[in-house]
C-alpha cells in the first residue's frame, strides 16, 4: 500500500531533502570547527557565536558565513600549512642526519676523501662500517 502511494516524485524529493540535510550538517560542523580553531577571537566571542548558532541555527550559520566567511579560508590554509610543515619535519627526522644521501653516495664521498689523503685507510674502513651498519 505504501509503495503505491510513494511514486517517483516522492523518491526524488526524498533524495533532495536528504542531500540538503547532509549539506546543512556539514555547514554546522565547518562553522563550529572554524569557531574553535579561530585564534583571533577571544573566549567570549566564541561563546556568543556558538550560542547564536545554537539558538538560531539557520540565521546564526548564515550570519557567521557572511561576517567571518573570509576567515574560514584563511584558517583552513593555516591548518593545511601547519600539517604540511609537521609532515615535512617528520620526514626529515625519519631520513636522519644524512640529509637523504644514499649509502652509495656516502661511500663515494668517503672514497674521495681517502683518495685525496684526508682519511687514512683505517679511518675509511671505520666510517665505511658505520655507514653500512646504519
Amino acid at each position: 500500500m505504501l509503495a503505491s502511494e510513494f511514486g517517483t516524485g516522492q523518491v526524488l524529493w526524498s533524495f533532495i531533502w536528504f542531500t540538503m540535510f547532509f549539506i546543512w550538517i556539514w555547514l554546522l560542523i565547518m562553522v563550529f570547527s572554524d569557531i574553535f580553531r579561530s585564534h583571533d577571537m577571544g573566549g567570549w566571542a566564541k561563546f556568543f557565536w556558538i550560542f547564536f548558532v545554537i539558538v538560531a541555527p539557520y540565521l546564526g550559520v548564515f550570519v557567521y558565513l557572511i561576517a567571518r566567511g573570509h576567515k574560514m579560508g584563511e584558517h583552513a590554509m593555516e591548518d593545511a600549512k601547519a600539517r604540511d610543515e609537521a609532515a615535512q619535519a617528520y620526514i626529515r627526522s625519519t631520513v636522519g642526519a644524512s640529509g637523504g644521501a644514499s649509502t652509495a653516495e656516502e661511500l663515494t664521498k668517503l672514497a674521495g676523501l681517502r683518495d685525496s689523503g684526508v682519511l687514512s685507510a683505517e679511518e675509511f674502513e671505520a666510517q665505511k662500517a658505520k655507514i653500512l651498519a646504519s
